[in-house]
């Protein structure tokens, strides 16, 4: 099988623990590069995976011309610098969510891309998964009638020393977390936002830590949800959930976004209660996979431009509700 040649740019923890063991599974990609700030954590994880080179530093890897295309797990705030870099080289990218701090910043992104002829997918591992497949379908299918509300939550511990606890660095509850419900709610309606109502408690670092959300859409459906690293610092305590009304049933799920293994979600309608069980591979072989058939075989990314513009456009709007960008 032909394979596209990734180069991973950083050593982040992503990268170390779900993306490349996910790389090394895909069967179309060929591990080739990975750069790191330094060397000695280049090699190590050159040694740990069984990458062919280490770069010391991302301009080397992104100068490689045997690179096709670009894995970035970058904090938030180097996402445009280091995606525009990659697209002027010539590299297809796939850039860790969320990929831009606004819809604009998204906009010039996919110019670029487009300007190159190279593809740019955000990564959002967990929407490639069977389950959201299944979910989806089972509302096309009418089982729980025209979806009228859908309620998400996810909530995590709070964390010490990390990006996410930074403002200029695209930090908080929303940027790490709210793009995760706001792109399974957008999934499950296909309808355009028509009113975003939302609050939240910022952090004595100025991010917010615990971020709620009210949506109104054009077709009538409302949604809302819940975001927050609130939990106790230092646990590994997690909250998931995802609710979904319909005119005749509804359905509920506990399930951690980006979960394998056998899942199940609940159908309660007249038929009475249906657990529905889904066999879920790893996540994020399943996103590099994809993106490498769109390399190789002219598939269009699963996570289009489209849609992450909208996601990108919903989120300027909550941010503008909680007023993120302001000086308190």
């Amino acid at each position: 099988m032909e394979k596209v040649k990734w180069g991973v740019l950083g050593t982040a923890n992503i990268a170390k623990y779900a993306t490349i063991p996910g790389m090394k599974l895909a069967d179309n990609c060929e591990l080739y590069a990975i750069a790191g700030r330094n060397t000695e954590k280049a090699e190590a994880f050159k040694e740990q995976f069984g990458f062919q080179k280490a770069c010391t530093g991302y301009d080397a890897l992104l100068e490689d011309p045997e690179v096709q295309a670009v894995y970035i797990p970058l904090p938030n705030d180097l996402h445009l610098k280091y995606v525009r870099a990659a697209l002027e080289h010539g590299k297809h990218v796939l850039c860790e969510k969320p990929l831009a701090f606004s819809a604009e910043d998204a906009k010039e992104m996919f110019r670029t891309a487009d300007e190159n002829g190279v593809h740019l997918m955000e990564a959002y591992a967990y929407l490639h998964s069977p389950y959201v497949e299944n979910l989806k379908k089972d509302i096309d299918s009418g089982v729980i009638g025209t979806v009228d509300y859908i309620e998400s939550a996810f909530i995590t511990q709070g964390y010490h020393e990390d990006f996410r606890l930074h403002k200029d660095q695209g930090g908080g509850a929303m940027y790490d977390l709210g793009c995760y419900c706001t792109t399974m709610i957008l999934t499950l309606i296909d309808s355009e936002p028509v009113f975003v109502k939302a609050a939240a408690e910022f952090s004595d670092l100025d991010v917010d830590f615990n971020t709620a959300a009210i949506i109104r859409f054009k077709n009538g459906a409302r949604a809302s949800f819940n975001v927050g690293m609130i939990f106790g610092a230092g646990s590994n305590s997690r909250f998931d959930r995802l609710y979904i009304h319909g005119s005749k049933g509804s359905i509920r799920s506990d399930v951690e976004y980006n979960q394998a293994g056998e899942v199940s979600y609940r159908i309660f309608n007249s038929d009475g209660v249906t657990e529905r069980k889904v066999s879920v591979p790893q996540n994020y072989a399943l996103e590099i996979t994809q993106l490498g058939r769109c390399i190789l075989q002219g598939e269009q990314p699963h996570i289009s431009p489209a849609f992450s513009i909208k996601n990108a456009e919903l989120m300027d709007r909550v941010f503008d509700e909680i007023g993120f960008w302001k000086e308190r």
